[in-house]
C-alpha cells in the first residue's frame, strides 16, 4: 500500500529483499494504523521511506527468514515490532516486511496477531513517556485524551505503578477509563474542564493537541510536562517541559507484550481487511476512529 503525494492507494510491490545482517523478514499477519503514519509521507520529515512503498511502522507476524548474526529469532517465530522504515524498503501494510531484528519482540502465545499489532506504537509511547515522567506511588498525573489508544495504555501503566490518574476524555469513555484505573475522568467537551479539577499535579502527559497550556496551569511548581503532540510549552515555575518522540525498543515491547498476554493491559483494536487500508488511513488521520485502534489484516 503506497501513496502518490498524499493519496494512499493499493498497489503491487515486489517482495522485500533477503535479510541483511541484523534483519528479519516477516510474513505480516496484522498491522497497526495511527496518525503518525501521515508523517511517513510528510515532505518535511525524512523517515527513510522511499516511494513507492508500503506504509505502516507497527505490526505482528511470523519470521520467514533471518539475516546473519540474528540469534533471538528463528524461522517460524511469532513477533511484533515497531520499526522505522528501512531506507529503500517498505512498511507493515503489506504481506511481507523487512525489519531490524532489535526492533522486534517475541509474541507470547496468549496474544493474538490483531492485539499484538495494536500494541507497539501506543504502548511504547506510553511506557517511554511514563519512564521519563518518573512518578512514584501516590504521585498525581494528568493525562489529556485518556480515551485514545496511547492515553488508555498510559492510564493502565500509571495506575499499575500506584499513580493517581486524572484523565480527560469524552463522557462515553468515563466508565471504561475508571475501570482501567483512572481515579477521575473529566469531559474534555466542557470548555472549562481545567477549572473543574484539583490542580497541583506532579506531572502532565499531553496526548491531545492544544491542551498543553491548560494542563501546565494545573501542574505544581517544579513538576513535569511531557507532550506527545510536539507542542510542549515554555518552562515556567520550575516545571520541566519537553516533547517526546518514540524510539523502537524490542526489550520494552517484550515487557508490554507479556502484560497484554496476561490480561493486565487491555487493548481495543478494530480489525479491517488490508483492502480497506486507504479508508482506514483517512479515518485515523482525520481523528474519526472513535478511540479505537484500527488494525489491518491481509485477506
Amino acid at each position: 500500500m503506497s501513496t502518490a503525494e498524499t493519496a494512499v492507494s493499493l498497489l503491487d510491490l515486489p517482495d522485500p529483499a533477503s535479510p541483511e545482517p541484523g534483519q528479519i523478514l516477516v510474513a505480516v499477519e496484522a498491522a497497526g494504523v495511527g496518525p503518525w503514519d501521515e508523517l511517513e509521507i510528510d515532505a518535511s520529515w525524512d523517515v527513510g521511506l522511499r516511494l513507492p512503498a508500503a506504509l505502516g511502522v507497527e505490526g505482528a507476524g511470523r519470521v520467514l527468514a533471518v539475516g546473519e548474526g540474528v540469534t533471538r529469532f528463528a524461522v517460524g517465530d511469532r513477533v511484533l515490532a515497531h520499526a522505522a522504515p528501512l531506507p529503500g524498503g517498505s512498511g507493515f501494510w503489506a504481506e511481507r516486511v523487512l525489519i531490524n531484528a532489535d526492533h522486534a519482540a517475541a509474541c507470547p502465545p496468549g496474544l493474538d496477531a490483531v492485539n499484538a499489532a495494536a500494541l507497539p506504537v501506543n504502548g511504547l509511547t506510553a511506557l517511554q513517556a511514563l519512564e521519563k515522567l518518573n512518578l512514584g506511588r501516590g504521585g498525581r498525573l494528568l493525562i489529556t485524551n485518556g480515551g485514545g489508544g496511547t492515553g488508555a495504555l498510559a492510564v493502565q501503566l500509571a495506575a499499575a505503578q500506584g499513580v493517581e490518574v486524572t484523565a480527560t476524555a469524552s463522557a462515553a469513555a468515563t466508565e471504561r477509563l475508571l475501570g482501567l484505573g483512572a481515579t477521575e475522568v473529566v469531559d474534555y467537551h466542557d470548555p472549562t474542564w481545567s477549572a473543574t479539577v484539583r490542580g497541583g499535579f506532579d506531572a502532565a502527559l499531553i496526548v491531545a493537541a492544544g491542551t498543553a497550556a491548560a494542563a501546565l496551569s494545573l501542574v505544581r511548581d517544579g513538576g513535569r510536562l511531557c507532550s506527545l503532540t510536539s507542542d510542549a510549552p515554555p518552562e515556567e515555575r520550575g516545571i520541566t517541559s519537553w516533547d517526546l518522540y518514540i524510539e523502537p525498543n524490542g526489550t520494552q515491547l517484550a515487557e508490554l507484550a507479556e502484560r497484554a498476554a496476561a490480561g493486565t493491559l487491555q487493548l481495543a483494536p478494530e480489525a479491517q481487511p488490508l483492502s480497506e487500508g486507504p479508508a482506514a488511513y483517512t479515518r485515523v488521520v482525520a481523528g474519526r476512529a472513535g478511540g479505537k485502534k484500527i488494525v489491518l489484516i491481509p485477506a
